[in-house]
């Protein structure tokens, strides 16, 4: 009898262990298993050096979304972006791809625009500043000065 209640005791404890495990896995690996409620944006920039999938989008310094999806469209790179259902954008927003600090990770900041209409859901941001690359900046610098 005694066998048992150990064995249950270990048994509880570790499905009680492995569902943490569980938790912790999707909640860190930033998946969603019931779907989503951000909305699809889209962007086109003539360069996304540096840019990857699932690097945070922000408005005014608040992050409101992430980079779900990059691919190349017509020579142009075409980047979805999710945000969440309560930011609305204004049609002359301003996409922009920046660092964090010196030589961190690149993210999208929105400026947003005055106007009175607002991007659809699956709609697209017109204006958009690419990155900007160190090594051209240095290298134009350098090499153009005669």
């Amino acid at each position: 009898m005694k066998n048992i209640t150990i064995e249950t005791g270990v048994g509880i404890f570790l499905v009680a262990g492995l569902l943490c495990f569980g938790y912790l896995s999707v909640k860190l690996g930033d998946v969603s298993l019931f779907g989503t409620k951000q909305y699809p944006v889209m962007a086109h920039f003539a360069n996304v050096s540096g840019l990857k999938e699932g690097a945070i989008v922000e408005v005014a310094g608040v992050t409101v979304g992430k980079v779900s999806k990059i691919d190349l469209e017509n020579y142009q790179a075409r980047v979805e972006l999710l945000l969440n259902p309560e930011i609305r954008l204004q049609e002359d927003s301003i996409a922009s791809i920046r660092t964090q600090g010196i030589i961190g990770d690149k993210y999208i900041k929105i400026k947003t625009g005055g106007a009175e209409d607002f991007i659809p859901r699956g709609g697209e941001i017109i204006e958009t500043e690419s990155a900007i690359e160190l090594e051209e900046l240095v290298s134009k610098y350098i090499f153009e000065k005669e």
